[in-house]
């Protein structure tokens, strides 16, 4: 503003005569040259539009500048039951880090994992409910609001982690994905394996009748309850996380969960034996709430739905890889591992499938079909 004024002074003295003391609205030579009272209103004026222009264009700055300062992201939390420690956490941190890069910072995925924020079913009334939430866990608790999931993920179903993936991408299975869509959550992916489930406990288990009065954690979830019961155990529903403490006092007497879960948890400390029935497989569902999901960009949906994927695959492959590595260590750390009757165990879970009356009548043979097409087509490959 100063060198505005000072310039204005410059033309001012350019423009009249070089007399020492002119007075300009006296002065005949700048009468001549106009200058007058006419010429210093002009120059002034000049000053004045100069320093409103310049005002003006200070203001646009700040108002662009607060309109950035303003512009926060969409804040989006990701709940889950897993601690930093096991696999699933770990290629979460990975998807939800290349999220919010690839965002730009119009996305902030904050993960809570290790049960910090509500996981199951609490978790799960978060998403239908309409918080900006994604719920990493069990499919059994998609399951309490579309029952068929309970039959896709049911007791001694699969043979391979193959035949599940195939059998997520069937008509059926996307058929439940759209009815849960009409409920109010959004199921992102199916794919997030953490390997077959089996026993944990201070017992060998070979049969059935071994379970008789053994105490097991489980979900909070009809299909884990009835599993367990038909297999002969006494089902403790709690939160994965408080399992460490209740086994030590002796509330439960063990878990049942995959080798990712006993190692990744510390189990190791607590029990030393592994009877491998893998009576179910463990999956993760990832899901967020429809009304969050249609409230974000097709480009924000394009890169969650993306890096979610990723993150699937980067999951598989890694437990994978890491199921033998962890057995042995397991080993070394002195879990002992049990082979079982597999016939007993399949005859003992066979009454679940008649168990749920919300069940869609036949439910059980729609996917036993889907699943001998799946496994004649792996067994071309």
């Amino acid at each position: 503003m100063k060198k505005i004024i000072n310039a204005a002074g410059d033309v001012m003295r350019n423009i009249s005569c070089e007399r020492k003391f002119c007075r300009p609205e006296k002065c005949k030579t700048c009468s001549v040259l106009g200058f007058g009272m006419k010429a210093l209103s002009c120059t002034l004026a000049v000053v004045m539009l100069s320093i409103f222009f310049i005002g003006c264009g200070n203001s646009d700055k700040g108002s662009v500048g607060a309109a950035k300062k303003q512009a926060k992201p969409r804040v989006i939390k990701v709940s889950t039951k897993f601690v930093d420690n096991e696999q699933t956490a770990k290629s979460l941190v990975k998807a939800i880090k290349n999220i919010n890069e690839r965002s730009n910072g119009t996305l902030e995925l904050q993960l809570f994992t290790g049960g910090t924020l509500p996981i199951g079913k609490d978790g799960m009334e978060q998403v239908v409910n309409g918080s900006d939430w994604i719920l990493v866990d069990g499919v059994n608790f998609l399951g309490d609001y579309v029952p068929d999931y309970n039959a896709v993920t049911g007791p001694m179903l699969y043979q391979s982690f193959d035949e599940y993936l195939a059998m997520v991408r069937t008509p059926l299975v996307q058929n439940l994905n759209t009815k849960a869509e009409e409920l109010g959550i959004k199921v992102l992916s199916l794919d997030w394996l953490f390997g077959f489930r089996s026993m944990m406990t201070n017992k060998v288990i070979k049969t059935p009748e071994d379970m008789k009065g053994v105490k097991l954690r489980v979900p909070t979830s009809q299909l884990y309850t009835f599993t367990i019961e038909a297999l002969g155990g006494n089902p403790v529903a709690m939160p994965y996380p408080d399992t460490y403490a209740a086994i030590q006092q002796g509330v439960i007497d063990g878990v049942e969960g995959s080798i990712m879960t006993y190692y990744g948890t510390k189990q190791y400390e607590n029990v030393k034996e592994y009877s491998l029935t893998r009576h179910l497989l463990g999956v993760s569902a990832v899901c967020i709430s429809t009304k969050c999901w249609d409230s974000l960009t097709p480009e924000q949906q394009k890169i969650i739905q993306e890096e979610i994927d990723l993150g699937g695959e980067d999951n598989l492959q890694a437990t994978i890889e890491l199921e033998s590595e962890y057995a042995k260590k397991l080993q070394d750390l002195g879990v002992r591992f049990h082979e079982v009757d597999a016939a007993a165990f399949n005859k003992a879970a066979a009454p679940v499938y008649s168990m749920f009356d919300k069940w869609t009548p036949g439910i059980y043979d729609d996917i036993m079909v889907e699943l001998n097409k799946i496994r004649a087509d792996l067994g071309k490959i």
